[in-house]
């Protein structure tokens, strides 16, 4: 068994480090483009590309993979794994050999590109891992396995991605050694109870703390990493890495109530209690280091 393998970011590198380790042969990697990246839109490659090389795998980035599918032809692979790739496989792609995909929630909920942060943001307890046949459509594939996954109170993206990870490594191993066996199994998927999942813009990491405190905590665990949930306090862009609910203070919604010790806002119905913030251009500090050297021009965020 020869394996090509689709994938980009952290939450692939896990996975790719793992089939290495066990012994399985990965012959190459394919990850996305080279993307302009800070003030000067410098191209910078994924990480990936160097975690790859490290592993002495050739490295393909092909910004269509329509058009590069005589190039495919010519990587000697049976079978393609994908784990977060970021891309469709278009169907000449799929037709060249089986596909099985690492997919970070319990199918059908959550098909798309963001079920990790998703699950965060709707305040699961648990979510889980799939691993499914790479079909056409949008993770809509025959299913081989599941796991469900606790998802805790304090777990973020960045705590919770790489858990989903190891799990995924697990059954993605157990899978591909019962297809080179003859002896899996699949089951279709229940497209009536089927949820979908949007790309994440920017904007989408705005506090809104007109909304529940609850609700801009979990804004905060899904959006840890890019985007950082943030809210503007006057002219300032501050982003928040770590918040709870507060339950020993009372507040008024958009209103900021600050000590030297603690950085609390006001909600709909709680307190909003930065942990971990970062002011524009400044490090990122616990609360109460950074309400010891910021000033504050105005203790009320627009709502």
């Amino acid at each position: 068994m020869k394996i090509l393998f689709f994938g980009t970011p952290k939450f692939s590198e896990i996975i790719l480090g793992g089939l290495i380790e066990r012994g399985f042969n990965v012959v190459g990697v394919v990850c996305q483009n080279d993307k302009p990246s800070g003030r000067g839109n410098k191209l910078v490659s994924p990480h990936m590309v160097e975690f790859a090389k490290g592993l002495n795998l050739p490295v393909y980035q092909f910004e269509k993979l329509s058009l590069y599918i005589e190039e495919f032809k010519k990587i000697d692979y049976t079978i393609a794994v994908t784990a977060s790739y970021g891309k469709f496989l278009p169907k000449k792609l799929l037709d060249l050999h089986p596909c099985v995909n690492v997919h970070p929630s319990m199918l059908p909920v959550y098909r798309g590109s963001t079920p990790i942060q998703s699950a965060l943001l709707n305040g699961d307890k648990v979510t889980g891992v799939s691993i499914m046949q790479t079909g056409v459509g949008m993770d809509d594939g025959d299913v081989f396995v599941q796991k469900e996954v606790e998802i805790l109170p304090e777990d973020d993206y960045i705590s919770l991605s790489p858990k989903l990870a190891e799990v995924g490594l697990d059954l993605l191993c157990e899978t591909l050694e019962k297809i080179k066996n003859g002896t899996e199994t699949k089951t279709a998927q229940d497209e009536s109870k089927a949820t979908f999942v949007k790309l994440i813009q920017k904007e989408d990491a705005l506090l809104d703390f007109s909304c529940s405190a609850e609700s801009q905590v979990n804004k905060v665990r899904a959006y840890v990493e890019d985007p950082v949930a943030f809210f503007l306090l006057g002219d300032d862009r501050i982003k928040v890495y770590k918040a709870v609910v507060a339950t020993d203070v009372v507040g008024e919604a958009g209103k900021v109530i600050a000590n030297k010790k603690r950085f609390l806002i006001g909600t709909s119905d709680g307190i909003f209690e930065i942990l971990k913030c970062q002011v524009q251009g400044g490090k990122v500090l616990d609360a109460k280091s950074f309400l010891n050297g910021y000033r504050f021009k105005t203790m009320e965020i627009k709502l």
